[in-house]
């Protein structure tokens, strides 16, 4: 018994310290998994938690987002005005989707963020899309001022790809095409939201993204009644 009691006398303050470093380990890789401007999930994780939502969901919205303006802020009020312009957008985009179960925000880098929001019914993506684009542009504070920028959001739904479409990587890099698309369609027009209700690509694509891009038949320009 007196052998035992000294083995694990011995043995706890190893024990110990490998839990301190497990929950140290854990909080680095969750840390590397977040943007830290914004705290939202980085591209890994958004497409790893995406294709997860695809494979158990019928209706899920994938969306790209980017912002309009966001260099004229940047450039006119310093570095820090842009920061605030991307905390701001995120902290829009994260309103926007409070309250909706499974749903994933991410910034890809720069001034661009995806979501994909699982839908009970379709037909509501139209005020999703409002929503994120209101909350996303709407005016922050830097410095005494009030500053906005614009937003181009583009939208894709997984019900809508062909059924031969069917693994969750192969949909989701086609989802992530579609609203690629989307989105610059709508940012030629001046900003606002855009789902075309597409099935496939419109153009070729150069690793995985829109050829040539730089950086429901529905669309709402922004300004637009």
């Amino acid at each position: 018994m007196t052998t035992v009691l000294h083995t694990l006398a011995a043995v706890g303050p190893v024990a110990a310290a490998w839990g301190v470093h497990g929950l140290w380990m854990r909080r680095r890789l969750s840390a590397a998994r977040r943007d830290p401007l914004t705290g939202l999930w980085t591209r890994h994780a958004f497409e790893t938690r995406t294709a997860h939502t695809l494979a158990r969901r019928p209706h899920v919205a994938v969306i790209l987002c980017d912002l309009d303006g966001f260099k004229a802020v940047n450039d006119t009020h310093g570095h820090a005005a842009g920061d605030a312009a991307i905390r701001a957008a995120a902290a829009g985009l994260t309103d926007a989707l409070d309250g909706r179960p499974g749903a994933v925000a991410a910034r890809l880098g720069g001034d661009e963020f995806a979501a994909a929001v699982p839908l009970a019914d379709p037909l509501a993506l139209p005020w999703l899309l409002r929503g994120l684009h209101d909350g996303m542009t709407a005016p922050f504070r830097h410095a005494g001022r009030d500053l906005t920028v614009g937003a181009s959001i583009g939208a894709a739904l997984s019900s809508d790809l062909n059924p031969a479409v069917s693994r969750p990587g192969e949909a989701l890099a086609t989802l992530l095409r579609l609203a690629d698309e989307a989105m610059y369609a709508v940012k030629r027009a001046g900003g606002g939201w855009h789902y075309p209700a597409a099935t496939t690509p419109a153009r070729g694509t150069t690793a995985g993204r829109r050829t040539g891009r730089p950086g429901t038949h529905m669309t709402h320009r922004k300004g637009a009644a």
